[in-house]
């Protein structure tokens, strides 16, 4: 089932690791990747993808040395291979402009400020992760007891629905 990639960027490698622990339980379903940079970010989607897995959900940092998060947000929102892909800014430093355009220019899914508790970064994720999954798995069977089960089991019984309708 690791066919889709959770990946992480920031620049600062304790945020990252930090945020890589904090995903741990999403492991045995997803590739979890971590990234220090939006060049070594381009390079583990375009690997992946090689590999066929696709980006499921970016966790991207925005102040960063080379490129801001928002920007290589944009760019992933107007690629189609990635378009679909949820997109979380995790900052602490985004202004209110860059949020706007995040959210106008990205498809920006969903805003976590730093620091942040756990909790609340595994509920985003599994969040994200069941929207993208309903949205883009043809057998949603598996995923019940990963993602959002209520969610999930709902999105079975609308596809159930519809085949039957037809």
């Amino acid at each position: 089932m690791s066919q889709y990639l959770i990946l992480c960027v920031d620049d600062e490698r304790d945020v990252l690791d930090s945020v890589i622990d904090d995903l741990q339980g999403f492991t045995d379903h997803f590739e979890v990747e971590a990234a220090e940079s939006v060049s070594e970010a381009r390079d583990v989607i375009r690997d992946m993808a090689t590999e066929g897995t696709q980006l499921a959900l970016i966790l991207c940092d925005h102040i960063m040395p080379d490129e801001l998060g928002v920007d290589f947000l944009i760019e992933l929102a107007n690629q189609p291979q990635t378009a679909s892909a949820r997109k979380v800014l995790l900052t602490g430093q985004a202004g209110l402009e860059d949020t706007v355009s995040a959210v106008n220019h990205a498809s920006l899914h969903y805003y976590l400020a730093k620091p942040w508790q756990k909790d609340t970064l595994v509920s985003v994720v599994t969040d994200q992760l069941t929207s993208y999954v309903v949205a883009h798995e043809p057998n949603l069977f598996p995923w019940a007891s990963v993602l959002d089960t209520p969610r999930v089991v709902e999105a079975i019984n609308r596809n159930k629905w519809n085949m039957d309708g037809e």
